[in-house]
């Protein structure tokens, strides 16, 4: 009996262990056949140099690579026709893969006007060194405006916008200049309720830039400077009334029973 048992313990282990055998060789070769399918690829446009921030792309600025299927971001574009003619908004490193969200179209009119946000205005202002914060604003700092003027005879100061962007510096838009360079014109983008609190601002005075921490993103919405209040009316000095006249001297003329109340004349 317990030789019995012992020859069946030995054949099914055969049977089991032949089909594992018989399992595993199956999933190898599904797998050998499966790596050895050629993966096509998916095409990705990158850098193929260095792309400064404003450059309108030509298609020697890019190129294109294949990638693994899976494995492109989403975003990205898949041929050099794609990408000519558009603008980059922000600068991109040689080899980077370009992503839509950084470019946008170049349309008509200068390269700054498409770099300007959809519902932002360009405004610019003049500067000097003190102004412009002796050089040191660059395109893509930020900066807070301080507005000065004069009411009822004192001098008041007003931080009447902040976290303003710098699109550019007298004509360049570029972000690679480090040095500090004392320019004329800082062009700035804001929205157009900003654009008037900052025209008006530098009608009735003088304007400052302070430039910003760019981690400090706090931006208020700022609503407009109100008009000062009218001077308050000087009330002119009323002219005293005149003294009354002396009563004109008279003499009394007894005529007997008659009385003359007669004045002098003079």
């Amino acid at each position: 009996m317990m030789k019995r048992r012992g020859v069946t313990m030995v054949l099914l282990s055969l049977v089991f262990g032949a089909a594992a055998a018989w399992s595993a060789k199956n999933w190898v070769e599904q797998r050998t056949r499966a790596s050895n399918v050629k993966d096509p690829g998916a095409s990705v446009v990158v850098a193929a140099m260095e792309i400064p921030y404003g450059t309108a792309l030509e298609g020697r600025h890019v190129k294109v690579i294949s990638v693994p299927t899976g494995t492109q971001l989403g975003n990205h574009f898949n041929s050099i026709q794609e990408v000519e003619g558009l603008i980059a908004t922000q600068k991109a490193l040689n080899g980077e893969v370009l992503l839509k969200e950084r470019f946008t179209k170049s349309g008509a009119g200068s390269t700054l006007a498409a770099l300007i946000k959809p519902d932002m205005r360009a405004v610019t202002v003049r500067v000097d060194d003190v102004v412009g914060v002796a050089g040191f604003l660059l395109p893509g700092n930020r900066v807070d405006i301080v507005a000065a003027r004069k009411v009822h005879d004192r001098a008041t100061t007003e931080t009447i916008l902040m976290n303003i962007n710098v699109l550019a510096v007298d004509q360049s838009s570029s972000q690679d200049k480090n040095e500090p360079v004392v320019v004329r014109a800082v062009t700035l983008e804001m929205t157009p309720q900003e654009a008037e609190i900052l025209v008006r601002a530098r009608e009735e005075g003088r304007i400052q830039l302070t430039l910003r921490n760019p981690t400090d993103e706090f931006r208020p919405q700022l609503a407009a400077t109100p008009e000062p209040p009218p001077p308050a009316p000087v009330a002119k000095p009323r002219r005293a009334p005149a003294p009354p006249r002396p009563a004109e001297p008279s003499v009394t003329i007894i005529r007997g029973t008659l009385v003359d109340n007669g004045e002098t004349r003079t």
